[in-house]
This record gives C-alpha cells, structure tokens and sequence, in this order.
C-alpha cells in the first residue's frame, strides 16, 4: 500500500502562532492573542491556531466531584493576573451565569472544581474560532532558509481524514500530565487512576453495590476518592492505605504561598542548581502529596463516629506498602507489607483507586523530527529559556515555546493554575518582540545550547 501523503493548508497560510494542546494554559494563551488581536486588528494582528487531541474541552473530568473545592483562589483563573479588566475572568463568567452576588455572599475564595470547570468551558467556548478539535499531531519538522530554521511544519491527523500539514513561525506545547502507575500495575475495569474516577463509578450503578474499597495515595485527589466513595457507598468498608502515618496538611500559609508569586518564577529561574534543589524541597507540602486541612478533618470526623457506633467502615491502614495487586475470583486482591513490622496481609475488594499522581509528558515526544533542534541539560532535561522558549542548537527565527514540564527550569508554581494567566502574557509577548513583522527580520535565536 502507498504511504500517505499528507494534504498542505493553503501555501499563503502561515500561522503566527500554532498551539498543540488545549487546556488551561493554551487557553489562556488564546485568550491573551484574542484580546490583542481586539485591541490591533488588520496587519498587527497574530494568526492563531490551536490543536486539540480530544472532541471538547475537558480538564480532569474524572474528579469532578461535586463538593470538592478549588485549591487556588479564583483571582488565579485565566486572565486576573495579567490583566483585571479582561472580559474572561471568572467573576465577569459569574455575572454572565447570573451568579455574582451569590457567590460574594458565599464569602469565599475557593469555587467549588465542577464550577470552575464550568467557567473554563465557558471560556473555550468563546475561543472556539482558535481551536479545532479531534486533530493530533504526529510530526513537526523544521522549515529552514539560507541554514536558519525560520518556520515549522505540522502534520495533523484526524479520525477519517488525511493527515493535513500546517506552517507555523512559532509553536506553543501544552500537552499536559500524563498519569502514574506502580511499575508493574495495569489499569483495568477494577483497576483504577484517579484521574477515570468518576467515570469507574458511574459503571457501578449497573451491577451489584460493592462491599469494599481500597484507594491508595496521601494526596488531596486520594483524601477526596476516600471521602466521596465513603459518604456514596454507605454499605461500603473504604480502606485508605498509604506509607504515611497519616495525612499531611497543605502548607497554605501566606508567607509559604508565595512560592506561587509570578516573582518567584524569576528567583528560582536565576538560582543556582543547589538552591533550585533547596527550594523545592522545603516548599514540596505545598503541593505535592498533602491534603486540604478541612478534608483532614472530615476524615478523621468520620472515622471517630464510627469508633464511637462501633461500625467502622473508614479503615487508614497507615505505614503500609503496596507489594502487588492482581485480580482473583471476582475480586482484586491487594497484598500489602506494614513498613513498621514487616508482617504482610492480602485485601480483598471490589475495586482498588490508585490516587498516585501524575508526571510531566516529555515535550519531545509530539515535536517529531524538531526535536533535534531542542538543546538539552544535565538528565537530558530541555534547556528553557526565561519566556518559555526551548534553547535551539541552531540558528532559527522561529520559536518553540513550553507550557508544562518547566519546573526544573522555572520553579514549582511555574506550571500550575497559579501562574496561568501571567506565563500566557509573557509568551505572547515573547512572539510580538520576535514578530517578523514588528522588526527588521534579522532577529535570528543563535544556537544557544547549555
């Protein structure tokens, strides 16, 4: 059979800007060149597209728990940070749903998750002239001009469809979190992430009620499965298990929240790599394996009363390991090892969550034969530049930004909702400074490997 030739857009299109991803960041990133574009239409305005692998908009659908909480304030959405007047904040979404003063007299900073998902779809929905969905990018390959890489070429498959090839003078990654497993472990339909939660349990209601849980993890998404699966299945034994003592508190505090700062992006970035190092280890409770202290407290609420009824069916194995999992008789048995004493027990369940996180998609990966261009560090981490931009082995007018996996480069609030707003602004900055249009054209990124 002949290989597939990919169509080519139009020889006259080129983008300004291609995005390949569409969540929060690129969103508000398309929110930040729409609004340019507003504000200095014809020649001065940036051509847009952004490519999106799923059919809609979704970010962590499968948490959407109904009285979960945001964990960053709503003034940390899409735009507030730079630029409070935009007309895509989440208070100006508020209005538009007729609920501002409803949610002022909530007297609250954190939105419940389903709301602000709800905001963000709003959002994508008033962007949806920037985004086609449904396309998946297989290969991106470098566009070169007298030796200098001035442009991107980006193939796009679609279900049912030829494969199309987009040109680009600048490209923006934001693919996201890929989930963690225990090496070893498969996904299954008794088997679970967190991330397919809700989903998982929906299947439920067809079958038997189940008489046991185990959900394993110390973070907030495994205090939240823990909560939601024991209020829901009120027939149910929940078995939390963790190698912790117990569940650790956010450090929320003021002083600690700074972290997040849009200047501490900047410290960090101009840190040396000890301090770097220091710093992310004093301040990983702020957000890595620790739970909201009311969530804490429900729990522990929960499993007194019951102490107390002389019912419990919220079990903490604490101090344990998971030394495997595997499916028995209609069941999944999890074998555990207590770190304290070494004795091993088997649990049997209808269903085990693994509430184990997620980890960076290398950016590599989706840039094809453009990889090559991308300068890379010590442990082969790509080398970013303070706006966001990919360092290049060669010289190039055209640009490859990163949204995401940017902690080691950037700090720990440099890839979170925190930050959003604010990073979207200076990448869209970056491209107007760098905008062949915008200056004499001989604005070349010489190779710049660390």
């Amino acid at each position: 059979m002949a290989p597939v030739i990919p169509r080519k857009a139009p020889a006259e299109c080129v983008h300004d800007v291609l995005g390949i991803g569409f969540g929060p960041s690129n969103l508000a990133l398309a929110i930040a060149i729409d609004e340019h574009n507003r504000s200095r239409p014809g020649d001065a305005a940036l051509d847009a597209v952004f490519i999106e692998k799923q059919s809609r908009f979704g970010w962590h659908r499968g948490m959407l728990i109904d009285d979960a909480t945001m964990q960053v304030s709503f003034l940390k959405d899409l735009v507030t940070m730079r630029d409070p007047t935009s007309a895509h904040s989440f208070v100006a979404y508020l209005h538009d749903r007729g609920r501002l003063v409803d949610f002022m007299n909530h007297k609250t900073l954190f939105p419940l998750r389903i709301e602000f998902h709800d905001y963000l779809e709003w959002s994508a929905g008033r962007m949806s002239h920037l985004v086609e969905y449904g396309g998946e990018v297989v290969d991106v390959q470098p566009v070169r001009e007298d030796e200098v890489v001035w442009a991107f070429d980006v193939t796009v498959r679609e279900p049912g469809r030829e494969p199309i090839v987009r040109r680009a003078r600048n490209l923006v990654v934001a693919i996201g979190l890929e989930l963690r497993m225990p090496p070893g472990i498969e996904r299954s339909a008794r088997i679970w992430h967190s991330r397919d939660f809700l989903r998982h349990v929906e299947e439920l209601a067809d079958g038997p009620r189940p008489g046991r849980f185990v959900v394993i993890g110390a973070g907030q998404s495994a205090a939240e499965v823990t909560g939601y699966l024991h209020r829901e299945f009120p027939e149910a034994e929940v078995c939390a298990v963790f190698s912790r003592y117990g569940y650790s508190p956010a450090d929320d505090s003021p002083f600690a929240n700074r972290i997040f700062d849009p200047e501490a992006v900047d410290l960090y970035y101009d840190a040396p790599p000890a301090a770097k190092r220091m710093l992310l280890d004093y301040h990983r409770n702020t957000n890595y394996s620790v739970v909201d202290t009311e969530l804490i407290e429900e729990l522990y609420r929960r499993s007194y009363q019951e102490k107390v009824t002389g019912r419990e069916r919220l079990r903490i194995l604490h101090t344990c390991k998971v030394l495997g999992v595997r499916h028995g008789d209609g069941a999944v048995l999890t074998t555990l090892e207590s770190l304290a004493t070494g004795e091993r027990s088997e649990l049997e369940s209808d269903a085990v969550i693994f509430a184990t996180g997620y980890r960076p998609v290398c950016p590599l990966g989706v840039l094809g034969q453009a990889r090559s261009l991308c300068a890379t560090g010590d442990g082969g981490m790509v080398c970013i530049r303070r706006d966001y931009r990919i360092a290049t082995t060669c010289a190039t007018r055209a640009a490859i930004y990163l949204q995401g996996a940017t902690e080691h480069t950037h700090g720990i609030g440099s890839t979170l909702l925190s930050n959003t707003a604010v990073r979207a602004g200076e990448i869209l900055d970056s491209v107007l400074r760098h905008d062949p249009q915008r200056s004499d054209g001989s604005l070349v990124y010489a190779g710049e490997q660390a």
